[in-house]
């Protein structure tokens, strides 16, 4: 599994980049689970993006959101892998990057994120806890789950 891992501020991203990673979030949230809804928030201006290429095509991204725009803490979001490297390691590589990423940029701090709900015990082997209630966020059942700080 061989990838280039980017992972930049929005100001930063080429337009290739940015058409990239807005293709792969509609591949993925619009048509794959059928979900309208309206994935340019106002929030990718303020976050850093992270990318991961394979092969000169963008296969996985993830947000590094900071404190104070979705959550109190830090968050990832938008963490989507391509249907061409699922089943390959790049979702855990992404997740495993994505936190190293948020402590970098903001600190060793806890980490909040909104989960699919089946993808609950991916994100717990990571050490993020269930911390709400199930919801419903664009027909798709959600959680949010905190990953705590680190001890060292």
């Amino acid at each position: 599994m061989e990838f280039t891992e980017i992972c930049k501020p929005f100001d930063a991203l080429t337009t290739k980049e940015l058409y990239a990673i807005l293709r792969l979030r509609s591949e993925i949230f619009v048509i794959e689970q059928n979900c309208i809804f309206l994935d340019m928030d106002n929030k990718d201006q303020y976050c850093q993006h992270l990318m991961l290429y394979s092969e000169n095509e963008l296969v996985a991204y993830a947000r590094i959101v900071p404190a104070g725009l979705s959550y109190p803490e830090p968050s990832i979001g938008r963490i989507v892998s391509s249907n061409s490297v699922r089943g390959k390691g790049f979702g855990r590589q992404l997740l495993k990057l994505s936190i190293e990423n948020c402590i970098r940029l903001c600190g060793n701090k806890p980490i909040r994120i909104g989960a699919q709900l089946y993808l609950k015990d991916f994100y717990g082997s990571f050490g993020f806890v269930t911390s709400s209630d199930v919801y419903d966020e664009d027909g798709i059942d959600h959680i949010e789950m905190v990953r705590e700080a680190v001890t060292i």
